[in-house]
């Protein structure tokens, strides 16, 4: 997903951002957060109503074309217009983000985010300041994990701003150069709010980011 040029400029960033504050940073992309097996039913559904509603009209219309065969062809049609509608849902992400609800993709998005932030052990990092940005790719959506470290330091919002700024670019370009300018502004933030690398500490070489399989 991510070409070897882009991975070298995010571990390059991430090294950067963890040098500068002492946080454990990690990046995340995946397809995709979720199955979502209803947005194929949800296509199929809509052509195969609006296909029969346009068979209805037909039939009103030239009322002299019903008849057994008229029949086979009204079915075929309304068969034929939900496959279609079905294929191009899953092929098609813009099409098939038609029929995904916000409210779904940001429970699956976090949900996602989540999962990864237990599964590679970021909590049980020192001081509990790590941090976990996920890109998801079907969704256009991205979210961020911080540990309890952070409590009473970063208010909720302020995270919301680095993954509404994040969101932005991804919409704008590729995961790996939003990522980069999700970078700049989580140690922005961090830089702000006191964040530092105290003075001989050693760090972990920066993480690749994780290109999980998704759902």
């Amino acid at each position: 997903m991510l070409s070897e040029a882009d991975k070298q400029a995010i571990v390059a960033r991430v090294a950067r951002v963890e040098a500068a504050t002492g946080v454990r940073v990690v990046t995340a992309v995946v397809p995709r957060a979720d199955a979502y097996p209803e947005i194929a039913w949800k296509a199929f559904a809509l052509a195969a109503s609006l296909a029969a509603l346009a068979v209805v009209v037909v039939d009103a219309w030239r009322p002299s074309w019903v008849g057994a065969t008229a029949t086979l062809i009204h079915v075929m049609t309304v068969l034929v217009a939900g496959a279609v509608s079905t294929a191009c849902a899953v092929f098609i992400a813009a099409y098939g983000r038609l029929f995904l609800h916000a409210a779904r993709r940001d429970t699956e998005t976090r949900q996602c985010a989540e999962s990864m932030f237990l599964d590679h052990d970021l909590a049980s990092m020192p001081a509990r300041t790590a941090v976990l940005m996920l890109v998801a790719r079907f969704e256009r959506k991205v979210d961020l994990i911080a540990d309890r470290g952070f409590r009473g330091r970063i208010a909720p919002a302020e995270w919301s701003s680095v993954v509404d700024a994040t969101t932005a670019l991804l919409a704008q370009g590729e995961p790996a150069a939003a990522l980069v300018g999700g970078l700049d502004r989580l140690e922005a933030l961090l830089r702000d709010r006191g964040f530092s690398a105290a003075l001989g500490s050693t760090r972990l070489p920066a993480d690749a980011p994780i290109e999980a399989t998704g759902a």
